[in-house]
């Protein structure tokens, strides 16, 4: 006998074994329709926890983002009402002195004024004050009434209340007399 026959391959060793391998994978691969359903009830299983899981965390972004929105409408204002306290602070001041001197309650009343001014400023919010002479803005300006005038048409006459803007945003209009057209 040569060499190759004394020494078997393993595949050619015991052929027996490796068809009764092949045959028990096919058994396992082949399953039965109960295997078949638990497996699918368990994978069904797995995806209904998964779903419920990910309702509960969109329900929970949703809450906190309806929480946080509320909060930031809550307190929005609170930044520019820091501003506005020593304001009230001078007025309260100036109401509790008995200065008989109408010039230095005019000094106090135009410090006020300055601080009110600062704490705009810092919200923010500045003035509508146009010039006489000015275009009237319909954006800016609400013209209280139009007046015979020796300035051009549709120009500012007189200004009888400022108006405010917001972060570019107007809050009121100025009000404002109009030059009639000639």
């Amino acid at each position: 006998m040569t060499q190759e026959n004394q020494n078997p391959s393993p595949e050619q060793e015991n052929p027996a074994v490796d068809s009764g391998a092949e045959a028990a994978a096919e058994t396992s691969a082949v399953k039965t329709p109960e295997q078949e359903i638990a497996e699918l009830n368990q994978k069904i299983g797995e995806l209904q926890d998964n779903f419920l899981r990910a309702k509960a965390e969109g329900e929970n972004i949703r809450r906190r983002a309806v929480e946080d929105i509320a909060k930031a409408h809550k307190f929005a204002i609170e930044s520019f009402a820091e501003h506005l306290v020593p304001v009230t602070d001078s007025l309260y001041a100036a109401l509790s002195t008995d200065a008989g001197d109408a010039k230095a309650f005019k000094e106090g009343l135009e410090i006020t004024l300055k601080q009110l001014l600062s704490a705009f400023e810092k919200g923010r919010m500045t003035e509508i004050n146009p010039a006489i002479g000015d275009k009237f803005d319909p954006h800016h300006h609400q013209a209280i009434a139009s007046v015979p005038s020796e300035q051009e048409p549709n120009t500012v006459v007189s200004v009888l209340q400022r108006g405010y803007t917001v972060a570019d945003r107007v809050l009121r209009p100025a009000l404002v007399t109009v030059s009639a057209p000639k």
